[in-house]
């Protein structure tokens, strides 16, 4: 005869056995402290896949436009600034059908998760000027340490001196559709998936590393290093406000001066209405789209 002793105090009552051929209730979500919902269940497999698969959509995409334009005449050893545009405009949009896509495939898609939430007001504020100031500082610290002299010249090969309209283009291009089409893909979906594998940490390292050599074909290769720094911030300010808002509002910032800086005939007002236009602009565009603000038990401490 077998005596069991009772469970020590304090532990938790014993499980009743289910019926056989009943399964067990799926255990509840984990809930992310900072953003109070909760967390996606992406495989992190599935992150290097989608960054995959945006660029095969957007090489495919981009040699299309580059069939369709040597057919009317153009070279395809030289494309055309329109060319360009339209093959980064087409890339952008892969990023964006990929995140949505694959969220959408592995779980179903609830924008909240991918980012898409309206974010408090302070904490975006505040996480967003301390990302911003760590990437001045960290460009800075870069710059003097390996003595860069390289200007970006992605806005020119894109021909923004050739027409007023190439010009208007690649200002929204780089300003607001970059930033919106990279935030989602990378804070959104690839941040997210990964941060369910080794936590928000190491997921942010990984996803800063990758976001800055994507930038290799684009930017010259001292820049790097900084665009993964940026990177980097970005996913911490994705955590801590559990909005890609505030990374989209950031990055159309960043982008809007590195584009006012390059235009050597703009004046300071210029660059400054560009700024504020950029971000008022990536936000007017999101704000239909986003969800209500969830606050932590955190944030509320």
């Amino acid at each position: 005869m077998t005596v069991s002793s009772p469970p020590p105090p304090g532990s938790p009552p014993p499980l009743p056995e289910l019926p056989e051929g009943v399964a067990p209730a799926p255990l509840p979500p984990a809930i992310d402290p900072y953003e109070g919902a909760p967390l996606p269940r992406w495989p992190a497999w599935s992150a290097p896949v989608a960054i995959l698969a945006a660029f095969a959509v957007a090489v495919v995409g981009g040699l299309v436009v580059a069939i369709v334009a040597g057919v009317t005449g153009a070279s395809l050893q030289h494309p055309t600034p329109a060319v360009n545009i339209i093959a980064t405009f087409i890339q952008d949009g892969a990023f964006v059908g990929t995140a949505l896509l694959f969220a959408d495939h592995f779980g179903g898609l609830v924008p909240a998760q991918l980012g898409l939430r309206r974010a408090r007001l302070r904490p975006a504020l505040g996480w967003g000027a301390l990302t911003l100031l760590g990437f001045f500082v960290a460009s800075g610290v870069w710059a003097a340490l390996v003595n860069i002299q390289e200007q970006d010249q992605l806005p020119q090969d894109l021909g923004v001196h050739q027409s007023t309209v190439a010009l208007v283009a690649v200002c929204v291009l780089v300003t607001v559709v970059a930033p919106i089409a990279e935030e989602l893909l990378f804070r959104g979906y690839v941040f997210g998936a990964l941060r369910t594998w080794r936590g928000p940490w190491v997921a942010a390292v990984l996803t800063g590393i990758v976001f800055g050599a994507i930038h290799v074909a684009s930017a010259p290769v001292v820049f790097l290093v900084p665009l993964g720094v940026l990177g980097f911030l970005l996913c911490l300010l994705r955590w801590r406000t559990g909005s890609v808002l505030p990374c989209m509002a950031v990055h159309a910032f960043n982008n809007a001066i590195a584009f006012g800086v390059n235009e050597a005939s703009w004046s300071a007002g210029a660059v400054i209405a560009l700024i504020a236009g950029a971000v008022a602009a990536t936000m007017l565009i999101l704000w239909p789209f986003l969800a209500p603000p969830t606050g932590s038990a955190r944030a509320r401490a």
